[in-house]
């Protein structure tokens, strides 16, 4: 089993930056891809940020130029650099990374528990 553990949400003004990081523990064999997404109240989730286990990243156009994802292979974390915040980026953000365990081998999906991030003045 993997477990992703997220912090660095909180409350931050328009215009401001926050950092997000991800950290995955467990029997882990290999980390694949890891992405960060986020769900505002009343909307459906959505992927943000996307980065492979090459280093390749994809953002969603709300975000580009503003956010950043990167990752530390040795830590088995994934970052998400957020700035120039906007009312529109408050939700709940969520880490999702592939990962096969040992025993297991195979690439499973899985999902932190989410942090807040809220952007009010």
């Amino acid at each position: 089993q993997v477990q992703l553990v997220e912090s660095g949400g909180g409350l931050v003004q328009p215009g401001g930056s926050l950092r997000l990081s991800c950290a995955a523990s467990g029997s882990i064999f290999r980390l694949f891809g890891m992405n960060w997404y986020r769900q505002a109240p009343g909307k459906q989730r959505e992927l943000v940020a996307a980065i492979t286990s090459g280093g390749s990243t994809n953002y969603a156009d709300s975000v580009k130029d503003r956010f950043t994802i990167s990752r530390d292979t040795a830590k088995k974390s994934v970052y998400l650099q957020m700035n120039s915040l906007k009312p529109d980026d408050a939700a709940v953000y969520y880490c999702n990374a592939d990962a096969a365990t040992y025993g297991d081998y195979r690439s499973r999906n899985y999902w932190g528990q989410g942090t807040q991030v809220t952007v009010s003045s």
